[in-house]
């Protein structure tokens, strides 16, 4: 069994994709629009080129992507993207690239837990806990 989280966004999701992938240091996929959509789909022009599907491969896991073609996705609320690393230098690259354009909730630091921790929402309203393995000193 695997589990993914599917993110969708208004709009932004392209971005989003282009973001994470330069974050993680990841090829970005090819992108299904939602212009490639089976005929019934009817949908306001400036809406065709929004991401209909993606899969970002990160690791040895994955997340989905899409725009919400009614482009009324509510905010993410109640649930974050959490992302352990091995080393806290990694950790930190990663939290400082997802932190860029968003709101930092809880500033990276050490913990009692880990050598380091911390939280945000992203440009695109996504939250994340991004943490390390690496013992606390």
């Amino acid at each position: 069994m695997n589990i993914k989280p599917y993110l969708f966004f208004n709009g932004t999701a392209r971005d989003a994709i282009t973001h994470y992938a330069k974050v993680f240091g990841v090829e970005i996929p090819p992108l299904m629009t939602m212009e490639d959509a089976p005929p019934g789909m009817d949908l306001p022009p400036e809406r065709r080129n929004w991401i209909m599907h993606c899969e970002l491969t990160i690791g040895d896991s994955g997340i989905y992507l899409s725009d919400d073609a009614a482009a009324n996705s509510p905010a993410m609320e109640g649930a974050s993207m959490m992302v352990s690393l091995a080393t806290a230098k990694e950790a930190k690259r990663i939290f400082d690239g997802l932190a860029e354009g968003g709101t930092i909730r809880m500033p990276w630091e050490p913990t009692f837990w880990s050598a380091g921790f911390g939280t945000l929402t992203d440009q695109f309203g996504i939250r994340w806990m991004v943490g390390t393995d690496e013992a606390p000193k």
